[in-house]
């Protein structure tokens, strides 16, 4: 069985396209390498790069290969970026989707693992230390989440028309690195932007100190990057057994950590001390952001096995290989 990943060059596509290898099957790997670094990919990879907003050339991909099925995971993902240039997050997340799936379905490819995002709950109406469950309302504040949650229902349109079997993976903050040279080399996540400042004699900058939280920093769920890559192994498992199907699955590990937790656990790993600037809340920040993951460990027999010290050890020896 070969498997189509798209975004295979990119930090989070490189440690799937291990995992999938690992599980015993081919792949081949679709990338514009806009972001993407080709050196990640294997050398007994097939490497195709295409843009997805090219139809022509996405479809001949497919008639290239013979696919079993696509793990999804090409997209634009910086919200500032969203917010100033949405034109591009709508062309490049949705018609770029649409045309994956057009040329899906035109060649009998019904299994999707598809990459969300926690983007699409946007700010969720929460009580106190609520998890977000995959039935909070999806409510988007910026154009990358929202072209996030427009992809699930392009997807799961295709569960009625074609028969399509679909896994939606809503992503938490995915940091670390599962080897050092498939490290996150972008400072635009809280873990690498702290690294990047450090190491640069700067002191990195906690957006908001007076949240209802213990410390009054927001909290998140941060996920291993190699968690997350062996939950698309069982993602795909998930869809291999089903027929027309659409789960929406939090990917996260159901526990939050602090800003401030973060930033200590990087100044006891790099043995750095760090004293963060202060500054004024930004704008749709909310207070807690944490996974419930019951639905993962039901669905895809899959939980989270490691913890924020091994993110963070992970992200510090790769970040001083890149």
């Amino acid at each position: 069985m070969t498997w189509l990943i798209t975004g295979g060059a990119g930090y989070i596509g490189a440690h799937v396209v291990a995992q999938v290898l690992k599980s015993g099957r081919d792949v081949v790997v679709l990338d514009d390498l806009s972001t993407g670094i080709q050196a990640r990919i294997p050398d007994n990879v097939m490497f195709e790069q295409v843009t997805l907003t090219d139809q022509q050339l996405v479809h001949q991909v497919f008639k290239s290969h013979s696919i079993s099925g696509v793990i999804h995971l090409a997209a634009k993902k910086q919200v500032a970026e969203s917010v100033a240039n949405p034109t591009l997050y709508w062309d490049e997340n949705v018609i770029g989707l649409n045309n994956l799936l057009a040329a899906m379905s035109e060649h009998d490819v019904t299994k999707l693992v598809y990459s969300s995002s926690a983007a699409v709950y946007g700010q969720p109406e929460l009580a106190g230390t609520d998890l977000i469950t995959e039935t909070t309302p999806c409510r988007p504040i910026n154009p990358y989440g929202a072209t996030k949650l427009a992809g699930e229902w392009l997807a799961q349109s295709r569960t009625v028309s074609d028969g399509f079997s679909v896994a939606a993976l809503r992503y938490f903050n995915v940091a670390g690195a599962g080897e050092p040279h498939l490290g996150d080399q972008f400072a635009f996540n809280l873990i690498p932007i702290v690294l990047n400042a450090i190491t640069q004699g700067q002191q990195p900058t906690i957006f908001g100190d007076d949240y209802p939280t213990p410390d009054g920093t927001c909290i998140r769920d941060y996920i291993h990057v190699q968690d997350l890559a062996e939950a698309h192994v069982a993602a795909i498992n998930l869809v291999d057994s089903r027929e027309g199907v659409f789960e929406p699955i939090n990917i996260g590990t159901g526990t939050g950590s602090s800003v401030r937790e973060v930033i200590d656990a990087i100044e006891g790993t790099c043995g750095i001390e760090i004293h963060p600037a202060m500054a004024a809340r930004r704008d749709g920040d909310p207070a807690q952001l944490v996974a419930a993951v019951s639905k993962a460990r039901e669905l895809l027999s899959w939980h989270s096995s490691k913890s924020l010290g091994d993110i963070v050890t992970s992200a510090w020896e790769a970040w001083n290989v890149n």
